[in-house]
């Protein structure tokens, strides 16, 4: 049973975007209404110590400062073992509070004890009353990629109904500590993306559920650490995309994706990225690739 307000950690991540971070720790200041909250800032070894503009905007924040770039599961993992909190809400920093965001999240408990994982509605921060997520689609078993739906449509309230979900959006969600003690906590080995996918795995076969809940909406200024398109970005989308199937599929569907990958997936990217003359993701393409002969994968 749900206890009233029940302390909420709200754990985010910063690699060199101080003034990103600052915006984020003002939205809380001046949008969030829920009255009961931690806020825990990690930052990941930027180039400069970011602790005093933190402390500046936001004098009650917790800050935790790594010694290198740990990447988001490490990251926020290490924010989450500073957290005191019944439920964190583990967000990243270029998303903007609104009014009831945590409230509904929490509401998502009280209505479905099975709730592993909640996500609020997200609306593209540069263009409000646009939906990037209403939830997941599952992975596609050949091509081991997905989409969210509701992305990019005009919001007319079409997702405006609480539901189950496949994966929780690793922007925004809400877990309760119950489910992490017994679980554990984020996958380190995927260091960027995949990884909210691969927790959801996780929390699923412990037979929890993913929900999506439309009454918390958060805006999201999207890809402000790593660029909407760069050679980090390709790299570990690939390197991930492999590991998640290796560890989430049984031996046949794997197979399958193995399949599509070589005969599809790799001709097609190889051919994309030397024709537009894009060695640097080229390169990072394959590495992502060959990595994958160098590791031992354990398979859920």
């Amino acid at each position: 049973m749900l206890r009233d307000n029940p302390l909420i950690s709200i754990i985010a991540l910063n690699w060199n975007n101080t003034a990103i971070t600052c915006d984020f720790l003002v939205s809380i200041r001046e949008q969030n209404t829920y009255p009961h909250i931690e806020i825990i800032v990690v930052d990941n070894a930027s180039n400069e110590d970011p602790t005093a503009a933190f402390l500046d905007v936001c004098p009650q924040a917790k800050i935790v400062r790594n010694s290198a770039n740990l990447g988001f599961s490490a990251g926020n993992n290490a924010g989450i073992r500073q957290a005191s909190g019944d439920y964190l809400f583990i967000v990243n920093n270029d998303t903007e509070f609104t009014p009831g965001l945590l409230e509904g999240l929490l509401e998502a408990y009280r209505e479905h004890p099975d709730a592993g994982i909640v996500c609020p509605k997200f609306h593209y921060f540069f263009d409000k009353g646009t939906i990037e997520y209403a939830g997941y689609y599952p992975v596609n078993i050949f091509t081991g990629r997905n989409s969210m739906i509701g992305c990019r449509e005009k919001d007319h309230g079409q997702y405006d109904q609480m539901k189950e979900t496949h994966y929780a959006h690793g922007g925004a969600m809400m877990v309760p500590r119950r489910i992490i003690d017994e679980v554990g906590a984020m996958p380190e080995e995927f260091f960027l993306y995949y990884e909210e996918f691969d927790w959801s795995e996780q929390i699923k076969r412990q037979g929890y559920k993913v929900y999506y809940q439309p009454k918390s909406l958060i805006y999201h200024k999207e890809s402000m650490t790593t660029g909407k398109s760069s050679p980090l970005k390709t790299f570990y989308l690939t390197r991930n995309r492999i590991l998640f199937m290796r560890r989430n599929t049984p031996p046949l569907a794997f197979s399958l994706f193995i399949l599509y990958f070589v005969c599809f997936t790799i001709p097609k990217n190889t051919l994309s990225f030397l024709v537009k003359g894009q060695k640097a993701h080229l390169t990072s393409f394959w590495k992502g690739i060959l990595w994958q002969f160098n590791r031992t994968i354990t398979f859920n």
